[in-house]
């Protein structure tokens, strides 16, 4: 192409970006594909509202003509005004996390909107940045060994446990992983092999040397927690979505109930004491529970594919949050709920300011931080009863109750201390997105005069 008509063709692609309706078919489909990757790989709705709506100003169409409806598994857009009307829909076929990708959507949307890209450009990067790679199956595998020997460690067992808790969730990895990728299964039934292979190998290994025999029971099925739809699923329902919000839970619920299947299949096979007598305090100094949850939050960032850059960051962050967490617990003395809000809190706020020094959206730092203060002592006290439910005590039967509300109100302030910073402060940050977003706009009308 010649530099004249380079030029002319250069100039034309700007034009498209003035009118709202020029090239609105692509347009529309550029957008859709932003809300799609957004969706797919586990951003909440207000950040794909909020990418999306940058978008479209990028491309020339105001806010009052821009009309999007989000479902957990479509996504509606209409473009309108008083002449010209333009509707699409876009299927969300499948739900993972990929942070890499959300990160790199977000960055995107900047970067269109400071470098003037034309249609094709954005078109161009938007295809790369849906190819960004994951981390290797191995390197996969062996995070959710260290992540689940870090969590048994920080429910107080002792170094052979955690060994056996790495090896139980490596296996029950790769029992995943087959069945999903080699014999394509559903996914939650590949959920409910992975976490019957993991319990299974963990209770052999109680044959094995170790003054904590039961403790990797508890550990070795952890990495299939759900903890982006969760969060997601308060924020979005705190933040009004509430479609998507209750489909978020829906699968939330299905996830964990196939954890819990294959959990008390593998229970209910094998031998063993009630978790009654596991203690809930477990005797440690800060030093090992802040190198458990780094590691362990770092396992869980690497199964949510965050870029290699974040991880100390989100390291940091695990410490913080279960140091904080035990200090309001060991220390003055406050509940395990209250103890967890402050810890999960704490890290969002921290989070909050991060991410105008590291250039990523909120939730690729606060979810996998958040991660380690799991209650998984007390779920498995509560699963436990109800598989024995005949064989148990009154008494017994009302504390293993005790132990499943506890285990709820702990879950839903890791949640609500992950979700609130960033809903409470939404305003605040809107506005100084909304002042750069003008700002930036502002210069391409400009350069385009």
């Amino acid at each position: 192409m010649q530099d004249n008509d380079f030029k002319t063709y250069y100039e034309e692609q700007r034009e498209f970006l003035r009118e709202a309706f020029a090239e609105i078919g692509q347009k529309a489909e550029l957008l859709l594909t932003v809300g799609q990757l957004l969706m797919e790989n586990g951003a909440d709705t207000s950040q794909i509202v909020r990418d999306m709506k940058r978008v479209a100003a990028y491309m020339g169409i105001d806010a009052e003509k821009f009309h999007l409806h989000i479902m957990y598994t479509t996504l509606m857009l209409n473009i309108s005004d008083e002449h010209h009307s333009h509707t699409s829909f876009r299927k969300c076929v499948k739900h993972a996390v990929n942070m890499r990708i959300i990160s790199a959507v977000s960055k995107l949307t900047w970067r269109a909107l400071k470098e003037h890209y034309t249609l094709d450009e954005f078109k161009g990067e938007l295809t790369a940045v849906a190819k960004r790679p994951r981390y290797p199956h191995f390197v996969s595998i062996c995070a959710a060994g260290f992540g689940c020997g870090a969590f048994c460690t920080l429910f107080g067992c002792d170094f052979n446990a955690a060994i056996y808790t790495a090896l139980s969730a490596i296996i029950g990895k790769i029992i995943q992983m087959q069945c999903a990728e080699r014999f394509g299964f559903n996914p939650y039934v590949s959920m409910t092999f992975a976490a019957f292979t993991a319990t299974i190998v963990a209770y052999l290994t109680h044959f094995l040397p170790t003054t904590t025999p039961w403790h990797p029971l508890i550990a070795a099925s952890l990495f299939l927690v759900p903890g982006v739809p969760m969060i997601n699923a308060l924020s979005d329902i705190l933040n009004t979505y509430l479609v998507s919000g209750a489909a978020r839970i829906m699968h939330t619920l299905v996830i964990i109930g196939s954890m819990t299947f294959g959990i008390v299949f593998a229970i209910g096979m094998a031998d063993f004491d009630s978790f009654t007598n596991l203690a809930m305090r477990p005797e440690s100094n800060y030093l090992l529970f802040a190198t458990a949850a780094a590691i362990g939050a770092t396992s869980f960032a690497i199964f949510f594919n965050v870029p290699p850059r974040l991880l100390y960051a989100v390291a940091a962050g695990g410490a913080i949050c279960v140091c904080t967490r035990n200090f309001f617990v060991f220390e003055l003395g406050f509940g395990s709920e209250v103890g967890t809000l402050a810890g999960a809190t704490l890290v969002s706020v921290i989070a909050m300011q991060a991410i105008h020094w590291l250039h990523t959206p909120s939730l690729v730092l606060i979810v996998p931080a958040v991660i380690p203060l799991v209650p998984g002592v007390l779920i498995y006290r509560f699963l436990f009863a109800i598989i024995n439910i005949r064989q148990i005590k009154l008494d017994e039967l009302l504390s293993a109750i005790q132990s499943g509300v506890d285990a709820l109100l702990i879950i839903l302030a890791i949640a609500i201390g992950a979700a609130a910073p960033n809903i409470f402060a939404s305003r605040s940050f809107a506005q100084a997105s909304k002042e750069k977003q003008e700002k930036l706009l502002n210069e391409i009308y400009e350069t385009k005069e």
